[in-house]
């Protein structure tokens, strides 16, 4: 067993995840082939232009997204209990970023959580900013419930607007041990460029977990390759172990 296992002395484990760990639930992603943006165009429903044009075809876009989650209800696979596992068990801070919208990480029993592009069961007031927990419907008339004057929106990021959280996220990035990155293209800025962020530091190693080499693969120090389900808890399994050398 490594002194960084037992002690979590190389500072936190990062993780970001993207679309790739919540397909096996079921849900569709976004970039890869027959992904949803191949059926319909980000600048008619994913930016803030798109709704301020048309909030009524933007808000049927997210609806749909929102009732796959409330009614279909999609379970947490492996991969997502497997990071539950991780946190849980490893010594050490384990930070999980995630791109997704959905709630499969919280519903694995992930604490420390960070959604940077928002979550599909809230929603946010156009004027107060208040955010609120959503799981019917939205329409452009939709009023916030904490004040007179503001309507609700999907509390999601779209295209040209800034992620959230940031500045911790960065944070934990600079400290970090291990990068673990899982089920994301790597093509999606500015979380495509975290893995640079990592190695700028020149101590953490990083790790990719995904169905197949990303845009940024050659960044990392070792790729695994394989359904989410699969890879990841075989990863965690060996570095809950000491198999892995940090």
């Amino acid at each position: 067993m490594s002194e960084a296992h037992g002690t979590g002395a190389n500072g936190p484990i990062v993780v970001l995840t993207g679309a790739g760990i919540s397909k096996e639930s079921g849900l569709d992603t976004f970039r890869d082939k027959g992904g949803i943006w191949e059926k319909v165009s980000i600048e008619e429903v994913a930016t803030p232009e798109a709704f301020q044009a048309n909030p009524e075809r933007v808000q049927q876009f997210y609806n749909d997204r929102r009732r796959q989650l409330t009614q279909d209800r999609p379970e947490p696979n492996a991969g997502h209990t497997a990071l539950a596992r991780l946190a849980r068990e490893w010594p050490g801070e384990v930070l999980v970023v995630t791109q997704n919208i959905d709630d499969l990480h919280e519903r694995a029993g992930q604490d420390n959580l960070i959604h940077m592009h928002g979550e599909l069961r809230k929603a946010r007031c156009t004027d107060c900013a208040a955010v609120v927990a959503w799981d019917d419907d939205l329409a452009p008339a939709t009023g916030c419930p904490h004040c007179d004057t503001g309507t609700l929106r999907p509390h999601v990021v779209w295209f040209g607007e800034m992620p959230f959280q940031m500045e911790r996220i960065f944070d934990a990035l600079q400290r970090c041990g291990l990068f673990i990155s899982v089920g994301t293209s790597g093509s999606v800025y500015p979380a495509a460029g975290f893995v640079q962020e990592v190695l700028r530091g020149g101590r953490a190693r990083t790790v990719e977990l995904n169905l197949e080499p990303s845009d940024g693969s050659v960044l990392f120090h070792e790729s695994r390759h394989g359904p989410a389900s699969e890879v990841v808890p075989a990863f965690v399994d060996d570095l809950l172990a000491g198999r892995i050398e940090l």
